[in-house]
């Protein structure tokens, strides 16, 4: 398991990413665009979404830093992306059973937005936000997604 700082920004994750990754010297680094994945015919992403990037991480000295572009069709639910509510905790987790023990605990008093479900990208994502309004995600299994994706762009 990990718990890994994750940074949303609002169109300019891949500017961000190619800074940090030179910034911090990153041993690894990837990233995947809403572009990248298969799209649902019945909910398609408007053209200007499909070149931000849905995934990425970046891997320095022993550390990862995780970042994402908010989608401005999701605002509605995740609300603006200010400086400040931009970082969350992400807890990457292959036990299933411990992640939805983990995930059920974090969101007594709090507001679930996703809940824990199946996705393109996981087979078991949610998020939520605690009653401290700290935003979370959960994903069983986020790296074998990231590396899945990179390989088949390449």
């Amino acid at each position: 398991m990990s718990a890994i700082a994750y940074l949303n920004f609002d169109g300019i994750a891949e500017q961000v990413i190619e800074f940090y990754s030179e910034a911090l010297n990153a041993i690894k680094v990837k990233k995947v665009k809403f572009g990248d994945i298969p799209q649902d015919p019945n909910y398609p992403m408007p053209d200007n979404e499909l070149n931000m990037i849905m995934e990425s991480s970046i891997e320095f000295a022993g550390g990862k830093i995780m970042m994402s572009d908010i989608l401005p069709s999701m605002k509605a639910v995740t609300g603006e992306l200010v400086k400040g509510n931009n970082i969350l905790i992400s807890l990457v987790i292959d036990d299933k059973q411990k992640l939805e023990e983990y995930f059920s605990h974090l969101s007594l008093g709090g507001h679930v937005i996703m809940p824990l479900s199946n996705t393109p990208w996981s087979s078991c994502f949610g998020m939520l936000v605690d009653k401290f309004g700290v935003n979370w995600k959960f994903n069983s299994d986020a790296d074998q997604f990231l590396d899945n994706v990179i390989s088949n762009i390449r």
